[in-house]
Order: C-alpha cells, then structure tokens, then sequence
C-alpha cells in the first residue's frame, strides 16, 4: 500500500467515525433533556466528556510509546466510540445516557495519540502538511454528513432517538472493518517513515533524544492561541441572543464553518510543506479575526465570524498536529501528542472561562484581550520552528 492511499482510506476511517460521534454529539443536549437531565447535568456531562477526550491522552499517549501497541490502541479506542453511540438511542434513563457519553470521549482519548502517530509515519512520505489535511478534510466529511443523517432520521421518525442513534451502527461496523483491513495490509506503518528517512538523512542523535524545546515552546504557542479562541457554542449563543439567526439556523451555519474547516485544512497544509512553520502565522490571525467579527451585532459580520472560525478549526486539526510529527523523534510521538492535547484541553478551558467572562463584561474589551494574546502567539513562534524530515 502506497503511502497515499494509505493516509486516505485512514482518513475514510476517521471519515465514517465522524459520522457517528459528530452524529451523535449533535443531540447529545436534546437527547439527555428528553431523558429528564437539567442544563447543569447537560453541561457537566458533556464538559466531563471532554475533559476525558483530552486529558486521558496523557496516558494513552505514553502508553503508546511504552507498548508500541499503537493498531491496538487506535482500534480499542474506535470501538468503544461506535459501540457507545448506539447503545446511547436505547440507554432509557439517564445515568446510563450519561456515562455513554463519556465513554465515547474516553474512545477517543484512547485512541488519538496511537492514531496520530499511525498518521505520521505515512506523512513522512506524502508531506506532512499535505498528509494531515487531506485526513483532516475527509474527516470534516463525516462531520458534516453525521448531523444531517440524525436530523433526517429524526425528520422521518417524529424526533425518535433510538432509530436516529441506531442508524449510526452501519457506519461504525464499517469502521472496524475498515481498521482490521489496514492492520492487515499494512502493520507497520512506521516502515514509511523508514524509507523516507533514508532518502532524507536526520542527524544520528535524532532518534535517540527526548523531547526537545522547541516542541515546549511550540505548546506555549498553541496554549497561547488557543487560549483567545472562542468556541461555537459562544459564538453561536450570540447569534441567537441577539436575535441576529434563529435556532434552526445554527447546524446550518455549523456544517459551513466545518466546510470552511476541510479548505483551510488543505491550503494550509499544501503551504507547511513549501513554507514551513510561518504558514501557522495565519493561527492567531485568524483566531483574532473571530472575536472582532463573530461577536458584531450585524447578522453577515457575525456570520463571518463563524466562517472564519471554521477555517481557523481547519488550521487546528491538521497543520498543528502535522508540525508535532516534524518536531519530535518517532520514539516519543504517540507521548508528544498525548502532552499536546492537555496542553490544547487546559487552554480551551482557561480560553473558555475568559471569553465567556468578557462577554458578559464588554465585547470591545474581549476584543483587546484576545488580541493580545493572540501576538503573544506570534512572538512565540518563531522560537517553535521544527527540524525538518521528521
């Protein structure tokens, strides 16, 4: 298997799993209000989630490295997620609906460390940048089919959740299949990354050092970023508070920021493997750009807001994760991304709490804030510049 075609249908995979969670998440709040959940219980359960999705890959992360496990791992953590969700249409009451959703997230803490590194060693032939945002636009693929397939599904069934959860059982089979299949051609990805490292020599120590600085300082520039980046949900709360678009109108807006977020994915990576690291400049640009856009009080200003949060989500699950492969050795890869991701989940929650908080307090101070940081970011950047050739 060719590394091309091997980072596609890795990414076909991530594609039919987005579909099930993002289909999946896009109820979650109805469906454990049905159940009888207050909003407390919602924003608990779901804030629990996520704080699993990204703080358990601290272990998983240098569990996979420990192990060298790293098909076991992807495979594991995929199918707790797609056994999860279907299981969640037929839950019944609410504790169990509760701890279904968690289980999903804890999927994919399990998994995304092993996974990525999978991901990287393919990249070292195709680009890494290239590599990782054409995974990152079929995934966004998924993204977006998911949400329209449950709301279809609820359409036809006069709003039931078990059948709108029970359909997502046909894409998660095919997930395992698909996963089984790859193992079996390929089960040792890291065979790429040989052959593309003989062709282009690293230094001798390379394999052999820990994690260097400059993956450090390239954590405080993502820490940095993240921390003045604004979620959807405040974004979207806006829109509807301010009576700028209607409640039917938000997935919508959703699925065209996530369209945004698969063409930002590929310009950006398409730009990393001809410029580098200074492509990333666009990060704190754009994370700027939502704040001052996404928070006006005029619907096509607000909207593109929106849309610039997308392509800068774009920039996020492709470029970012492309940069830690080029910065760290093989060896310590799966712990690299493991250590970014709670990097990534402790600045989304500080980010969060910021944000929320100067919106109630003043939009043109938020504003200031998040600028500020944001060159913050961009003095930190150039220090974070990776060794090339992985």
């Amino acid at each position: 298997m060719s590394p091309w075609r091997f980072v596609v249908w890795f990414g076909t995979v991530s594609l039919l799993a987005d579909v099930v969670y993002e289909g999946a998440r896009s109820i979650t709040g109805p469906l454990l209000a049905y159940l009888g959940a207050s909003a407390l219980v919602v924003g608990v359960v779901t804030g629990a989630g996520e704080a699993a999705a990204l703080g358990l890959r601290l272990v998983s992360g240098p569990l996979a490295d420990r192990t060298r496990r790293f098909w076991t791992l992807t495979i594991a953590g995929y199918a707790l997620t797609v056994v999860s969700v279907p299981l969640l249409g037929v839950a019944g009451v609410l504790w169990a609906a509760c701890v279904l959703v968690i289980a999903e997230r804890v999927g994919k803490a399990v998994r995304s460390p092993a996974k990525d590194t999978l991901l990287s060693h393919a990249t070292a032939a195709t680009g890494r940048g290239r590599g990782f945002a054409v995974h990152e636009a079929l995934d966004q693929v998924g993204a977006i089919t998911g949400p329209l397939l449950v709301a279809g599904v609820l359409a036809l069934t006069g709003n039931r959740y078990g059948p709108a959860l029970g359909v997502l059982a046909v894409p998660g089979v095919a997930v395992l299949l698909l996963l089984f299949r790859l193992r079996a051609r390929m089960p040792d990805p890291a065979a790429y990354e040989r052959e593309a490292a003989a062709e282009r020599p690293v230094p001798p120590d390379a394999a052999d050092r820990g994690l260097p600085k400059s993956f450090w300082t390239y954590a405080a520039f993502t820490a940095a970023t993240t921390t003045g980046f604004a979620t959807f949900g405040l974004l979207s709360y806006h829109l509807v508070r301010q009576h700028l678009l209607s409640a039917a109108w938000v997935p919508v807006l959703y699925a065209a920021a996530m369209a945004v977020d698969a063409v930002a994915a590929l310009a950006t990576g398409w730009l990393y493997d001809r410029i580098g690291p200074r492509v990333l400049v666009a990060l704190p640009v754009l994370t700027a750009a939502v704040a001052a856009l996404g928070f006006h009080d005029t619907v096509p200003i607000a909207v593109a807001g929106s849309l610039v949060w997308g392509a800068a989500m774009g920039i996020q699950e492709s470029t970012l994760r492309a940069t830690v492969a080029d910065l760290v050795p093989s060896g310590r890869r799966a712990t690299a991304y493991g250590l970014f991701a709670g990097v990534v989940g402790v600045a989304s929650l500080a980010g969060g709490a910021l944000i929320g908080g100067l919106y109630g307090y003043s939009i043109p101070v938020l504003v200031t804030v998040v600028v500020a940081v944001q060159a913050l970011a961009v003095v930190l950047l150039p220090a974070a510049g990776p060794r090339r050739g992985g």
